[in-house]
Order: structure tokens, then sequence, then C-alpha cells
């Protein structure tokens, strides 16, 4: 069948109520009952749910062959919790489980292991990286892959499109009752945003943590009340690796002339009054349009009413010098983020609060501007930051085409070549989000305003932002790099990719 986008998804996609994509605003006022999930009562007077191992918890939890077990991603490349959950089940015998995780990367590689042994048949994410891209990529997942965006992630749990057997949560620390935090003790992850709906729904939730305090554990991020069993452990990770080789902070002068351009394009924007809210990606040049961005405030006396997202350095900066009055937290980026995730004003959302579609306020819908990066970009504004142009999968949606369909001004910031590769060409390798979703694109070589947008052209018509057509930039970049071939995809890999 051919979506909206104009691709053709194969029949044997669309299954168990998996839709072609449609349009970004197709589902607006639709209805649905949430999910509940299934509730052994606690009636007698106990209060400590501790056992002794990981091994235990997974043998009282019920787990069984063909089950769906999740895991969080707070502690990204420092996470522990994954691989020590999945040894314990690989010497149970334990098969053909499907993993939904928030993110996998090459801290969750014993994933491979599963994979190849059958252990793991199936996995749902909102990433995929690393070894684990690879092995998915080359068709050795007996089930297609299925990634979804965070707030589609949120959505397929609440609606009950995903149903969780068993949630793991790593916390940073937790009382005997298993009301657990990201804050405090000896891996402090700032937030467990991404578990909130995976303790709310699973049937049976474990809490697995390297920090025991006295109850209550309060403002508890997961509380006590869905919560079936705590483990105390040595540690669950390591927060030094939460700032992960994506983020950084550039000082490339090609890229902070990228982000230059895009703080001039948030300016003249129509958009940039007092209370704006906006969220930044997590590459240089998004990063770098921060420190700029606070030169135009400067200049106009405009504050930030709120910043959103995977929150960095930059943002908690903005903060701190009284730029920014609100940071709302799904994910602490780096150990600044986590510090100012314990103060006044740094507000931890949920992953449904931030992007779910099918509720009734996401956060995203609310954004004024998000500043979001590419792997590639097509004529039709249509944007990849998923697989590689040789199909690989090694990226991850996150929350891109969430931000992007619900933004005001969506901006996608990106070199014109990357690697002697084009990265605007005719025809993306597969789309993460779709172009309706795309405003501005700015590149090296020019800004490029998507037509839909007639307000944006008119509103930089007499500015010295270098304006160019989408076409005008592919030219160049075929221009420069030459005409990009056509992907090698790995057809057995059968990823299915965008579910919002």
């Amino acid at each position: 069948m051919i979506n909206k986008i104009g691709r053709d998804i194969p029949d044997e996609y669309l299954k168990n109520g998996v839709e072609p994509f449609q349009g970004i605003y197709y589902r607006d006022g639709y209805q649905y009952k949430k999910a509940a999930p299934t509730v052994r009562a606690y009636v007698k007077p106990d209060g400590n749910k501790l056992v002794d191992s990981i091994h235990d918890a997974v043998v009282k939890s019920g787990l069984k062959d063909g089950m769906t077990i999740s895991f969080h991603h707070h502690l990204r490349d420092g996470d522990y919790v994954v691989n020590m959950v999945m040894k314990e089940i690989h010497k149970l015998g334990i098969k053909d489980l499907t993993v939904c995780a928030t993110s996998l990367g090459k801290a969750h590689n014993y994933l491979v292991t599963c994979i190849e042994d059958g252990t793991v048949t199936g996995i749902s994410t909102s990433g995929i990286r690393d070894e684990i891209g690879e092995v998915v990529s080359e068709g050795k997942l007996k089930h297609p892959a299925v990634i979804r965006s965070h707030g589609g992630r949120a959505r397929a749990i609440e609606d009950g499109t995903v149903k969780i057997d068993v949630a793991f949560i790593g916390a940073s620390t937790s009382d005997a009752y298993g009301n657990a935090s990201g804050k405090g003790g000896k891996s402090d992850t700032g937030v467990l945003a991404y578990a909130d709906g995976d303790a709310k729904y699973a049937d049976k939730v474990v809490v697995i943590t390297d920090t025991l305090v006295d109850g209550p554990n309060f403002p508890a991020s997961i509380e006590g009340v869905d919560v079936d069993y705590v483990v105390k452990v040595d540690s669950i990770g390591d927060p030094e690796k939460i700032a992960t080789g994506a983020l950084r902070l550039t000082k490339d002068t090609r890229e902070l002339n990228m982000a230059k351009e895009v703080a001039k394009c948030i300016y003249y924007s129509g958009y940039f009054k007092d209370g704006f809210s906006f969220q930044t990606g997590a590459g240089g040049p998004s990063l770098a349009t921060t420190t700029f961005l606070k030169q135009y405030m400067e200049k106009d006396h405009i504050k930030c009413g709120w910043a959103m997202g995977g929150v960095t350095e930059p943002i908690v900066d903005l903060f701190k010098a009284g730029y920014v009055n609100e940071i709302l937290d799904d994910q602490s980026f780096d150990l600044a983020a986590v510090a100012s995730a314990h103060t006044q004003n740094h507000f931890e959302i949920s992953a449904s609060q931030y992007a779910n579609p099918f509720n009734k306020g996401a956060f995203v819908n609310q954004l004024s501007f998000v500043i979001l990066g590419a792997l590639e970009i097509d004529t039709g504004f249509n944007v990849n930051v998923v697989q590689g142009s040789n199909g690989i999968l090694r990226g991850a949606p996150g929350g891109h085409p969430d931000t992007a369909a619900g933004a005001s001004v969506s901006i996608i910031v990106a070199p014109l070549i990357r690697s002697r590769m084009p990265t605007v060409r005719d025809k993306v390798t597969s789309v993460t989000t779709p172009g309706e979703s795309i405003d501005i694109v700015v590149t090296d070589y020019g800004v490029a305003v998507n037509p839909r947008r007639k307000d944006l052209l008119a509103a930089f018509k007499d500015t010295n932002i270098p304006l160019k057509t989408i076409e005008e930039l592919r030219d160049l970049a075929y221009q420069y790099a030459g005409k990009a071939k056509a992907s090698r995809i790995y057809r057995p890999g059968r990823c299915l990719s965008r579910i919002p």
C-alpha cells in the first residue's frame, strides 16, 4: 500500500492494526479506551517488597516464553540493568521474548547474543544503535523490529497496542515498598520519566536500585502502588556515561555558523516573543544555537517561558542565568542537567506528558520552536535520522517526529555534505519525520523554507538569511559530492519504523 509520503509499505507489515502513514494529524479527535494492567493486591500490612536477587525477581514475576519485557535508558551508555536482567533470563532458558525499550545502544550489546540464540525474537524501541542495529539490519531478529517515537511508544503502551508483561526499572533510589526516584544515590539520573508508563501499565513491575533509602521516598518518579518487587544490586550503571557521543558542544566553525543562522531564523520568524518555548536536539549545531539565541534574548529583553526535552548543559546555563523560567525534563542528557533536576522550577514530566499524540495536552504541541538534526533530508523535506545511507540502523527517532509535528516552527540543521555524502538528496533512505512537519532546513550553504510556510518566507524576505530552495541545496550537494547512489537496504532486517 502507498502511504501519504509515497512509500510502498509491504502488506506483511500491515498486520495487527498497523496502518500506513496517512498524515501527521490524521488521528486528531480519535477516541479509545486506555489499557489496564493486571494487579495483584497487597492487602496485608507488609510494606517490604525486597527480594534477594534479580534472578529471584524474574522467577517471582512469572516471566515465561513469549512475553514482553521493558527497560528504560536514562543511564544511556552507562546502563547496567538491561544486561544484568538479560543474563539471568538467559540462565533460566526463557525464550521468544520481545524487548520493549525506550532506546538501545552499545551498553546493551549483550542483546546480540540473546537475538542470535532466540532468547529475544522481537524488539520495540525508540532507538537502536551499534551492534544491535547491525544484527537487526542483517535479518537475525525473528520478528520485525518496531521503532516508535517517544510519544508513539507512550501511546502504544497506554492504548494496549504494546502489552508489557514485566517492566524492569533501574532507579537511582528506592525504598523497600518501591517508591523510586531518579534523584540521589550512587547513580543519579535526574529523572525516570520514560519509565512512568511502564510502571503504570505493566502487569508486573520490578524496581532495581543500588541505593535503598528509608521510606517514603518522596517525591517518587515511580510510585510504590505500581511496584511488585524491589531488588538491591551493587550498581545500576555509570552516570558519567549519560552524556554520549551524540551529545557534544561544538567548536567547529562550520557548525557554529549554522547555529548562528538557526538563531537568526528564530529571531525573524515572528514567533520569537516573550514567554516562547523551545527544545533542541543533541547535535553540535543544535546545542550551540542556545548560545546565539541568548544574544537575541538580551537584545529584545525576552525570556523563554520554558525549555523542554532531553535537557542539556546549554539549556541549564540559560536557566541559571534567568533567561529560561522553567525546565520540563523527560530525560537528563548530561550531568549538568542531572544536577539541575534537583533544583526549583526544574520539573520532571512523563513521556506521555512530553509527546504522546493521543492524550489531551502533550507539551510538544505547545512548543514554539524545536531545533533538530538529520542524517538525510530530501526535496520533499522528509527527514531520516534512523538509517544510514547503507541501510544499517544507527540512530533513534526519539522525540524527532513528535516535536516537529507539534512545534509552531520546526528547524532542521545539518551540513550539506557529511563524510563526502550529500545530506540533501532526491529521496531519503527511510522517512523518520515527514516533510509536512518540517518548516526550515539550515545548512552551511543556505537556508530552505518549506513552501507550505508562506508566513516564514514573508518574514525572512528582507533579512540577510541566505535563502535557497530545497532543490538548489540538493543541486549544490550533488555538485560537490556527486549524486547519491541507491541505498542498499537490508531487506531481511524487516524494520517497521515511524509509527505515530
